[in-house]
């Protein structure tokens, strides 16, 4: 620990704290009180706090904080000269050394140091504090490394012993927690985790309802010859959702009978996710297995016989084999549509055109095929995920920063401010028409937020133009087509920007006379 002060360090400084899962060292108020003991010693006086509770150290784009901190010291407008840190793993775990010391370097670019508070060296520039930095830095990365070895092996044996690992229980299943002795607790609803480190999570049936509905699915697929699109088309039909509240679609169905849980099978890393890298989809061989964990739902020769079918309608084809399918069903309809393609049982679905050639409209290209419909949407989606992402996250660092608190609800853009109202954030594409620029928004029903927020994005597609405001008190119809020039019924929603909403999450301090 740096007893001495430095010399002429007298100035404002910005306090950075990050918790994750870690022991009681690594808390918030540990990691404040030696930052403030710091300050104190070296006649710094804090005029800013970032906090990022409950943070892996291992990615930057989950750190709201961290990113709001390096955004405000880029912009020149920082009102601080100084970052304090409690020490070099709080700054973060990363895999490469040279990330954690960009992100310094970005800061001492804008002239504001980064001051790691609980380390043996002054981080001053020499030689000897550039060398144990970083050590320290791959010791921070290490340690994740090896305490995901052990995690994993921890988890493994959980599974093997026949308790749940994470993720919803899905349709026709339910999460029931024991506790360390194995005593029933209760169910978990969606959403919910177990709060005690010693408690345990199983499987079990669900409602008889739901049991039947499964049931009925494998019935379909394996005596009926339905297609995964058919039989998810005949549950929407008769109103049936999905244990989220969702509509059917052909990749639920297909994951409904292609997992082992639905015979009682325990399995675990069928995909791997490790140390925040990518998502791999691992062979059988390494997968964590324990057979007749809980009671199953469908028999095994009938989960055997689906799998055989899965099998065989899987047969990789060719790129020539999977285009000459799409001719034929062009010369036997006179045109191709993305339900035609998916409902024909020798035709591979729009999903598989799609990973193989990226686009569907490519694959229309190579066979000569001009679709009437525009589908530059399709090819849209990852640009319009990146902007949805980065308003969600503008949006909760916002709300933070006015002392609300943010929690996602089940996906990324369905958030609770305040633990009072729940708020949808959707950003709605700009589509070409003769009449001119028109948007389409989709108003949720299932769950109905509290307030939708619609930015819309100008042509072309790249930046946002504006945004409307709709509250679900309003009963607006599901779907609202806007263009550049509304009725005042509707232009009474649009804000040029956020500023308005955002202070109403605003808390205010109440004075007691």
């Amino acid at each position: 620990m740096v007893t001495a002060p430095l010399v002429n360090t007298v100035g404002r400084a910005a306090k950075y704290v990050r918790m994750s899962t870690e022991h009681q060292r690594y808390s918030t108020e540990n990691q404040a009180d030696a930052i403030g003991k710091y300050a104190r010693r070296n006649n710094l006086s804090i005029v800013k706090t970032f906090v990022d509770y409950g943070k892996s150290g291992l990615r930057l784009s989950s750190r709201l904080a961290l990113l709001e901190l390096l955004r405000e010291v880029q912009s020149g407008k920082a009102e601080f000269e100084v970052i304090l840190v409690y020490d070099v793993s709080r700054w973060g775990r990363f895999q490469d050394a040279d990330e954690s010391a960009y992100y310094e370097y970005v800061c001492k670019r804008a002239g504001v140091l980064v001051h790691y508070c609980a380390e043996q060296f002054e981080n001053d520039g020499s030689v000897s504090s550039a060398l144990l930095k970083t050590i320290k830095r791959s010791m921070a990365g290490e340690y994740s490394r090896e305490l995901s070895v052990k995690v994993f092996a921890g988890q493994s044996r959980l599974v093997e012993l026949g308790f749940r690992q994470g993720g919803w229980a899905g349709f026709g299943l339910r999460r029931q927690l024991l506790d360390g002795e194995g005593r029933i607790k209760g169910l978990l609803r969606y959403g919910e985790e177990k709060s005690i480190q010693t408690d345990r999570v199983v499987l079990i049936p669900g409602p008889e309802e739901e049991l039947i509905i499964v049931r009925e699915i494998f019935a379909l697929f394996t005596s009926k010859a339905m297609s995964e699109m058919g039989i998810a088309q005949h549950l929407n039909e008769k109103g049936i959702l999905t244990d989220r509240g969702r509509a059917w679609t052909r990749g639920g169905i297909h994951s409904l009978l292609t997992n082992p849980k639905y015979i009682g099978t325990n399995i675990f890393n069928r995909k791997s996710y490790k140390l925040s890298k990518k998502t791999v989809t691992n062979p059988p061989a390494m997968w964590i297995q324990r057979d007749d964990a809980f009671e199953g739902i469908v028999s095994k020769t009938v989960f055997a016989k689906a799998q055989q079918l899965v099998a065989a309608r899987a047969t990789r084809k060719t790129d020539e084999e999977m285009l000459d399918s799409l001719r034929r069903l062009w010369a036997q309809h006179g045109r191709l549509t993305a339900p035609l393609i998916n409902h024909d049982r020798s035709t591979p679905c729009v999903a598989a055109f799609m990973k193989r050639f990226k686009y569907l409209t490519r694959a229309y290209d190579l066979i000569g095929y001009r679709a009437s419909r525009n589908y530059k949407y399709a090819e849209a989606i990852p640009a319009l995920n990146r902007h949805l992402c980065d308003l969600c996250a503008i949006i909760t660092v916002t709300l933070r920063s006015f002392g609300a608190t943010v929690q996602e609800q089940g996906s990324e853009n369905l958030l609770l401010v305040n633990g009072q109202f729940s708020m949808a954030v959707k950003v709605c594409y700009c589509n070409d028409s003769r009449s001119g620029p028109r948007w389409y928004v989709h108003l949720d029903r299932r769950p109905q937020p509290d307030v939708t927020i619609a930015a819309r994005l100008k042509p072309g597609n790249v930046a946002i133009l504006d945004y409307y405001l709709f509250p679900s008190v309003d009963r607006l119809t599901r779907r609202l087509s806007l263009s550049a020039e509304n009725e005042q019924a509707l232009d009474v929603y649009r804000f040029d920007n956020l500023d308005f909403f955002l202070s109403l999450a605003k808390r205010t301090l109440v004075h007691k006379s």
